[in-house]
């Protein structure tokens, strides 16, 4: 590669950076750095650009251990070409195989997580406005067919986006107010950066898990594309980009009318049950693809990624038809069953929750374990007087309580007297005062003795049963596991 190419090449990197918008001036730039090939290459045409860009450059490395000596290498190197450029280094390094093994993922999944972690900490908290990766024309092409065998839709096959957009808290608020990922080669060829590195006499790190044929992405680089190209298409890596580039401007026009049509389809819920509710009569209006994607969308509002089976699932109880299933079941506990003229969208926690009254007995002496509340209960007999140790405000007169007492969540109208203050209220009004909501008040534990809440938990143990003056015992109800 001759100096005229080595321009043509930056010239070509700065229109396409230019023609999605992807760095502004004065942006603060960090390129993370591997010390492979890719990122080496992405270093130095933005540092051959910055001028033109305005940006302010810094690099960025993530060390993953997991090549033992040669990932520690290959940070040297990374640091030495931060120096020899006179630029500031951000560094971390991460467990990868224990993270892989705690959340049972791949290596390379494993090592992406904690790398973008990285990645957003340095967006948030303002060190950089971007961080540019070194994505290439390959990476996408691989990407692509990957998730086509995988049975991915449009949204998969966009492949990976020139730019991925990263929400800062506004304290830390830059200028554009948004920081972002950015992929400046994806337009560029992997073989073409080696060459722009070997013109200009700048060597690299070759990382030797590359090679690694276990990883799927490897098979498909070094194996299945190399097949395609030479027995179908010779450029079937630029076809494979381009039909990200066509799909990620279809899931932009969808996105664009999803918003317009979903208010008009779907509907939050009004109970604890129901979640969400699709109008059948609305839907059926729309064409099928359209409908699909409603569907998929009203999934996502609920945080539930629906794969193409559940999507037509959920078609097929809408649709109402004679021998058509009543309800599916969804992922991560979730349901869809038609009502009338509705789908509703129901949560198996939100059922248990609202189902959920619990009651156990618990003797004196005793304990009893209670699953809703994630506690075991004891009752226990304690000696009473100033050495014994226990807090006064959670001692009970035995006199006072029934043999056996009952663990239960509270009910409405119940009500509880707590030392140190002047009257009875109800346990609902007591618990809003702490500020405890949702699910964890409905579950919130009493005991109760004949029809007396005795006690709450959190809250002292009401005067009038305290023990009487001279007793030389005590009951105490402790939780144990919270």
């Amino acid at each position: 590669m001759y100096y005229g190419a080595v321009q043509k090449l930056a010239q070509r990197v700065l229109d396409f950076i230019r023609r999605h918008e992807l760095l502004k001036p004065g942006d603060r730039v960090g390129v993370a750095v591997s010390g492979g090939a890719d990122s080496v290459a992405l270093l130095c045409l933005l540092l051959d650009l910055r001028k033109d860009l305005g940006v302010v450059l810094s690099v960025v490395h993530f060390n993953h251990k997991l090549r033992g000596a040669e990932s520690d290498q290959d940070e040297q190197f990374v640091a030495e070409l931060a120096r020899r450029h006179k630029l500031q280094l951000n560094r971390e390094s991460g467990d990868v195989k224990s993270h892989a093994a705690e959340r049972h993922l791949s290596l390379e999944t494993a090592a992406r997580e904690l790398r973008y972690a990285f990645f957003r900490r340095l967006l948030l908290n303002g060190a950089v406005d971007r961080i540019a990766t070194a994505h290439t024309l390959d990476d996408q092409a691989e990407t692509v067919l990957l998730r086509l065998v995988r049975g991915s839709g449009t949204r998969g096959l966009s492949g990976i986006y020139p730019q991925l957009s990263v929400s800062r808290q506004s304290s830390v608020v830059s200028r554009q107010g948004m920081a972002s990922i950015i992929r400046p080669l994806l337009e560029t060829r992997r073989k073409t950066l080696e060459a722009y590195l070997a013109a200009l006499g700048q060597g690299w790190r070759e990382d030797r898990s590359n090679r690694d044929l276990r990883h799927a992405r490897n098979r498909v680089r070094h194996g299945i594309l190399p097949r395609l190209e030479r027995n179908l298409n010779p450029a079937v890596r630029e076809a494979l980009a381009e039909t990200a580039e066509i799909a990620r401007a279809e899931e932009e026009y969808w996105q664009q009318q999803i918003q317009q049509v979903l208010p008009h389809v779907w509907a939050v819920g009004t109970t604890q049950a129901a979640s969400g509710m699709l109008k059948t009569g609305v839907l059926a209006r729309l064409p099928l693809a359209l409908q699909r994607r409603v569907v998929r969308a009203a999934g996502e509002s609920l945080g539930l990624r629906l794969e193409f089976r559940h999507v037509e699932e959920v078609l097929e109880v809408a649709s109402g038809h004679a021998r058509a299933a009543k309800s599916t079941v969804l992922p991560a506990g979730w349901s869809a069953s038609r009502h009338k003229n509705e789908v509703r969208f129901t949560s198996a926690a939100a059922v248990a929750v609202k189902n959920s009254d619990y009651e156990y007995l618990l003797t004196i002496p005793g304990q009893i374990e209670v699953p809703e509340a994630a506690a075991r209960f004891e009752a226990v007999l304690v000696p009473v007087g100033t050495q014994a140790g226990y807090n006064p405000e959670h001692l009970l007169e035995p006199a006072l309580l029934a043999k056996e007492l009952r663990v239960r969540n509270w009910r409405a109208g119940d009500r509880f007297w707590p030392a140190h203050t002047k009257t009875p209220k109800k346990i609902k009004e007591l618990l809003q005062e702490r500020q405890v909501t949702g699910p964890e008040r409905k579950l919130w534990p009493v005991v109760v003795s004949g029809s007396e809440v005795v006690w709450v938990r959190g809250f002292a143990a009401p005067a009038k049963l305290r023990p009487r003056a001279g007793a030389g015992e005590a009951v105490v109800i402790r939780e144990v596991g919270r």
